[in-house]
């Protein structure tokens, strides 16, 4: 058990950790939608280290609930900026909720990429935005978000299973611990000898 507790510990960390370093660049593009998610994955994650500690099996059965929308969330985005189906990496309602045309920061800030600006901009563009062209990109950027939610999928399958393993756990303990009260509270009692001599009155 103490095991289980310090691997599933790990892997809680190393999954806050990861999902800091995506809610630092995903603030630093605007991405609202990822911003939300990574803090409601954040919490969850704090509430099922919690509840593995402490040994709250509802906690962790809560953060394995969560874990299954996580991977969902993150496949969607890997076919968000690969474009499966209808989807279109260009669209500003998804990740930005249309709030601005911002896209991932590693568009600009990839390795290898070159930043150039356009002038003078198209009559369509923004008078508040620049018009810029992007070269040299050693890794596109699409295929950076992909990576990372890639990672986050991996961790949370590994959570997953850690998360049934651990309520599995606890719930054999809990039903351990049970049997021994109840064995105690109802222990077994050996016969009581009784006494059949019947005191008589004695005349003097």
């Amino acid at each position: 058990a103490g095991y289980c507790v310090y691997f599933c510990t790990t892997e809680a960390c190393e999954m806050c950790f990861s999902i800091l370093e995506r809610q630092i660049f995903d603030f630093l593009g605007y991405q609202w939608a990822p911003i939300l998610t990574n803090f409601v994955h954040i919490i969850a994650v704090i509430l099922g280290l919690f509840g593995t500690v402490q040994f709250r099996p509802r906690y962790v059965t809560g953060y394995a609930v969560w874990l299954v929308i996580w991977v969902t969330w993150n496949v969607f985005i890997i076919c968000f900026y690969l474009e499966v189906g209808d989807l279109s990496k260009d669209t500003d309602l998804i990740m930005t909720f249309n709030i601005s045309m911002h896209r991932s920061w590693w568009m600009e800030n990839g390795p290898g990429c070159r930043v150039t600006p356009v002038t003078p901009p198209p009559s369509w563009a923004p008078e508040d935005h620049r018009y810029i062209s992007i070269s040299g990109c050693l890794l596109e950027y699409q295929y950076v978000e992909v990576s990372q939610s890639a990672l986050q999928v991996i961790l949370a399958l590994a959570g997953f299973i850690y998360a049934c393993y651990v309520v599995k756990l606890i719930s054999e303990e809990e039903d351990s611990f049970d049997f021994i009260g109840g064995f105690d509270s109802y222990g077994y009692q050996g016969p009581q000898k009784t006494s059949h001599l019947q005191l008589q009155p004695m005349y003097m």
